[in-house]
């Protein structure tokens, strides 16, 4: 029986859509999915028969393991509890979105271990297990009303070209799957990149170039820092230049090779304007420091910029409460710079005030400069690749 197709765009209830795309797979159905990348076959990972059903639609060998789509982020845990930070800064810059992240299955509390037999030999077939968070507000809004996951792979045949149209998948899978969910063509119109993260040590490897390219995904896995004061003038920018500066003698690299060490280092204010300068008296301290402080334009504190950052240092404990009250997400990530002590703002002082805080900034830098080292030196992150010539 051919596939009953929905065409979204002409379609006026979309909740209407949700309903009915959750009842075709909490019954076993097989539901051909418009994501950002491309067309995906997608089943309920709690029904052994969808899922086998899926393998059979696709004629997938044996041992080629099937993604699972989970809701978000903050669901990533309940399938990988012991998650590697590398990993977990992956997954909150990439989700959603076009990168499926391949980590180890080893944890007993692995929600994996309860889906049905079959299905987990399909998923996990080699003890490791590829997540992926696609960026469709239909998918995503239908696994919002589903129990567990959905298992997800592309929606053509083994072998054949990726289906980036509804009508693509209707051609090669129409009379194999149950309902087709036409949105016209896919955002890309190409595959999902597959990154594989190791543990230990810590490692991003590319298994397949898709969307994101492997300079993208380098930059992605870096280490984010990012120094929080009030405007973002004086005490965050020279916090920033200082860890560049030591954090570069400690790894033997110069401040501008720190990106390809794996580390990228920002400064913001919770309360700053775009584009100011910093402060003549900052800019005159670091400069007998021999460290150059004149380029700096100043950045509010943005959320994608809390979100992306791996080490948030606040320089008073009210920096570090407006932080946690707006985006209580980044507690875990976010810490005083000076431990139980505020770095107080030389702002409206003369350049010694500035100086006494320099060498504050600079005392206090100085654990914070060797937890990232170490972290940046034991890293492996992919190359780029080679210009097209």
């Amino acid at each position: 029986m051919p596939a009953a197709v929905i065409h979204l765009k002409q379609e006026e209830d979309f909740r209407d859509v949700v309903h009915q795309t959750v009842q075709v797979l909490a019954e076993g159905g097989v539901v051909a999915f418009p994501t950002e990348t491309v067309y995906g076959l997608a089943a309920s990972a709690l029904r052994a028969d969808a899922v086998d059903h899926l393998l059979q639609a696709k004629d997938r060998p044996q041992g080629h393991a099937l993604a699972l789509a989970i809701k978000g982020y903050q669901e990533v845990w309940d399938y990988v509890p012991d998650l590697s930070p590398v990993a977990q800064r992956l997954a909150r810059r990439c989700w959603p979105g076009p990168v499926t992240l391949v980590v180890d299955d080893r944890h007993p509390e692995s929600l994996l271990n309860h889906l049905p037999e079959s299905v987990f030999r399909a998923v996990v077939p080699e003890k490791t297990v590829g997540l992926r968070v696609p960026a469709h507000q239909l998918i995503l809004e239908v696994m919002q009303l589903l129990a567990g996951p959905l298992v997800l792979t592309s929606a053509n045949l083994h072998g054949q070209p990726d289906a980036v149209t509804g009508q693509d998948v209707l051609r090669s899978m129409g009379d194999r799957i149950h309902l087709v969910l036409d949105d016209g063509p896919c955002r890309y119109g190409r595959p999902s990149t597959v990154v594989r993260v190791f543990n230990s040590p810590p490692e991003v490897k590319l298994l397949r170039e898709g969307v994101v390219s492997a300079g993208t995904v380098r930059r992605l896995a870096s280490i984010i820092v990012v120094f929080v004061c009030t405007g973002n003038t004086c005490r965050s920018p020279m916090a920033e230049h200082l860890f560049r500066h030591l954090l570069a003698r400690r790894l033997g690299c110069s401040p501008e090779e720190l990106e390809d060490r794996g580390v990228l280092v920002f400064s913001a204010g919770v309360a700053a304007a775009a584009g100011a300068p910093a402060s003549p008296e900052a800019v005159e301290t670091l400069r007998q420091r021999g460290i150059a402080l004149q380029g700096h334009e100043s950045q509010p504190l943005s959320e994608q910029l809390a979100r992306h950052a791996d080490l948030l240092l606040t320089m008073t404990q009210a920096h570090r409460h407006a932080l946690v009250e707006h985006w209580p997400e980044v507690a875990p990530r976010t810490f005083l710079l000076c431990g139980q002590e505020d770095v107080a703002d030389p702002i409206g002082g003369p350049l010694e005030a500035y100086q006494r805080c320099a060498d504050q900034i600079q005392r206090c830098l100085e654990p914070w400069v060797e937890k990232v080292a170490q972290e940046a030196q034991s890293l492996r992150l992919p190359e780029p690749s080679p210009p097209p010539e």
